[in-house]
């Protein structure tokens, strides 16, 4: 019995079912990447959830969960949310989906993965410096790096879960550091007006209208702004060596 066999043999079955599901996971992820065209299946996805009546808020949530999950990027989810269910529902909708897809994405990180996402990260100083600082400040440091834009949502939530911050802070941590950029980019996805104005120009509108959501717009661009630039700072003083 030659070296690798011997190895097979004595990897326990729970290491076995974790390679497994890490595997797949990253088939998955190359077959959407490589067969599918995302932006159009999302939009035809929002079509079908404007078609649901009062099943539309549950069916998005689920399907952001999944997005957020797979590596999906959101954005044009969270742009739709805002002319589906308008700047209140869109938010609280984008708010869920995106914590209990983070939340999914964090345990699979922690339980499932653990070793397939310590290599993907390995190489980075970033998350190096963000998990010593973890251990020291825990739920401030994920609640600075949700609000900073210079990390990717997607890894960071499987990021994470190999550092030692516990669930429950990375959960209201992250809920909360999302708020500011999901109020926003829903406000902007209500500009649109319609799902097929998505990334073009919308319907017209009157003086009135384009003044009141010129100055909501500028309000929120400039909050979020603000709050970022700060979190920045303050995280980069956390994370210097």
């Amino acid at each position: 019995m030659n070296d690798s066999q011997e190895m097979g043999k004595n990897q326990p079955p729970s290491g076995r079912w974790k390679l497994i599901f890490g595997i797949c996971l990253a088939v998955a992820l190359i077959a959407v990447a490589r067969f599918f065209n995302v932006q159009v299946i999302i939009k035809n996805v929002l079509e079908s959830i404007a078609n649901l009546g009062p099943w539309g808020p549950a069916a998005f949530i689920l399907i952001y969960i999944v997005a957020t999950v797979l590596f999906i990027p959101g954005s044009l989810l969270t742009l739709g949310s805002g002319v589906l269910f308008g700047v209140v529902g869109g938010s609280i909708c984008v708010s869920i989906g995106s914590i209990l897809g983070a939340s999914c994405a964090f345990l699979i990180g922690r339980y499932l993965t653990r070793n397939w996402v310590s290599k993907q990260i390995e190489g980075n100083q970033k998350f190096k410096s963000i998990d010593i600082a973890v251990a020291k400040e825990g739920w401030k440091i994920v609640l600075l790096t949700r609000l900073s834009p210079i990390f990717p949502f997607n890894l960071l939530n499987y990021a994470f879960g190999v550092t030692q911050v516990s669930f429950k802070d990375y959960f209201f941590a992250s809920w909360i550091g999302m708020i500011p950029g999901t109020v926003m980019y829903v406000y902007i996805g209500s500009l649109a007006g319609s799902l097929a104005a998505l990334g073009s120009p919308g319907r017209s509108r009157t003086a009135a209208e384009w003044a009141l959501y010129g100055i909501g717009l500028l309000a929120t661009i400039a909050l979020t702004v603000y709050v970022t630039r700060i979190a920045k700072k303050a995280l980069d003083e956390k994370i210097s060596p």
